[in-house]
């Protein structure tokens, strides 16, 4: 186990109506002059964003509101939002969503107290230091972001999806968790999210970090639990504690709880990101397709591992062939993504194998000439990771 700092901040609320706590909690961490920040009309026509409006004029708490945020979350939308925040004096930001709102909120957080361009955050040239306190009402289980202090921006000038990281500064002071919220989310949204919480888990689950058991058995009881409660929830929506426990896992697997101690990969983020950014694809539709494809290619890398995750996560029967038990265990994540109506292969997504030429490049500008940890990738690698994808 390699040595580590873990300090997560953020104050959870969880559980039945706790959207009543907003107004309380926004003062505990100085907020006076509020942005708003949602997606498109579910906010409204849930009657959740009049909800929080009425809490905040209760409490005297003045705000604006800024909405609009699509998945895979752009910068146009960010610039805005610094330009509110500097007009109107906000001093905290609500973010009312799931991660591309979040992740939103985030940049204009950090953007607002730069001087300079936001994006040269996401060129890596300046690091966070400040940024205006950042709560969240959460409304889609899925990228974690509520707490995390990473966020995911696309450039609309080039179509550039990068990650940023704002180190501690910008973790959400607090994270309202209502499972209540997500009775009404379609089963295309709820599937999309079960593949991205699984995903966050898997990052730091294939690892060549050894000795780390505390956290593989932290992150194969979360994978376990995801497994468990998806079919549940599929058939019954408003099953509030299969809800509960998949909002819970969705947001203990982006904390970095389960990858202390361990190097983590993320490989197969950055090859999704080229394909949210070039198709505008839902990016947990994105990860079941490269997620299965990135582990048919580097498993041999690590076949215990994966030997390990067919046999504790899936169940699959111990043998002395431990390549037999690894490419069960791929095929049985693969069959599970299908079972939730989720894409498996390019055709499915969208996606075009005459684009991967293009894609390979794109990943180099974003994310350099080597990707991962488990096994190191290169272009090559990547492009033959993609064709695996692409296979129907």
């Amino acid at each position: 186990m390699n040595n580590f700092r873990f300090w997560s901040p953020t104050e959870f609320i969880f559980g039945k109506n706790t959207v009543k706590n907003i107004a309380a909690s926004i003062q505990k961490y100085g907020g006076s002059k509020v942005l708003i920040h949602y997606g498109g009309q579910s906010a409204i026509r849930s009657g959740l964003l009049a909800d929080v409006e009425n809490e905040l004029q209760n409490a005297l708490i003045d705000y604006v509101k800024l909405g609009g945020v699509q998945p895979n979350p752009t910068d146009t939308l960010v610039y805005e939002g610094i330009r509110l925040c500097r007009q109107e004096n906000v001093n905290f930001i609500l973010a009312i969503g799931g991660g591309s709102v979040i992740d939103s909120a985030k940049a204009i957080a950090a953007g607002a107290l730069y001087a300079g361009d936001f994006w040269n955050i996401f060129e890596g040239t300046v690091a966070v230091n400040q940024a205006v306190p950042v709560g969240v009402i959460l409304t889609i289980p899925a990228a974690g972001s509520e707490g995390s202090a990473n966020m995911v921006i696309t450039r609309t000038d080039g179509m550039l999806k990068r990650p940023a990281r704002g180190h501690q500064v910008l973790r959400p002071k607090f994270a309202i968790l209502d499972p209540a919220l997500t009775f009404t989310l379609p089963p295309g949204q709820t599937a999309y999210g079960i593949a991205d919480m699984m995903s966050h888990v898997m990052e730091r689950y294939f690892t060549q970090t050894p000795h780390v058991e505390v956290t593989d058995r932290l992150c194969e009881a979360v994978l376990q639990t995801i497994i468990e409660q998806a079919p549940v929830v599929m058939l019954e929506p408003h099953n509030y504690e299969a809800r509960a426990n998949l909002m819970w896992a969705g947001t203990l697997a982006h904390t970095g709880i389960c990858g202390v101690g361990r190097e983590e990969d993320w490989a197969s983020h950055g090859l999704e990101h080229e394909l949210s950014a070039l198709y505008d694809v839902a990016h947990g539709a994105g990860l079941a397709v490269i997620f299965p494809a990135w582990m048919q290619y580097v498993y041999p890398s690590g076949v215990g591992k994966f030997a390990q995750f067919a046999s504790r996560v899936w169940g699959i029967p111990e043998t002395e062939n431990l390549k037999d038990i690894a490419l069960k265990g791929i095929q049985a994540l693969k069959n599970f993504f299908i079972s939730l109506g989720l894409p498996v292969n390019f055709e499915q997504l969208g996606a075009k194998k005459s684009d991967i030429d293009y894609m390979v490049e794109k990943l180099a500008i974003n994310s350099g000439e080597s990707l991962g940890n488990f096994r190191k990738l290169d272009r090559k690698d990547a492009r033959a990771i993609y064709e695996i994808a692409a296979q129907s």
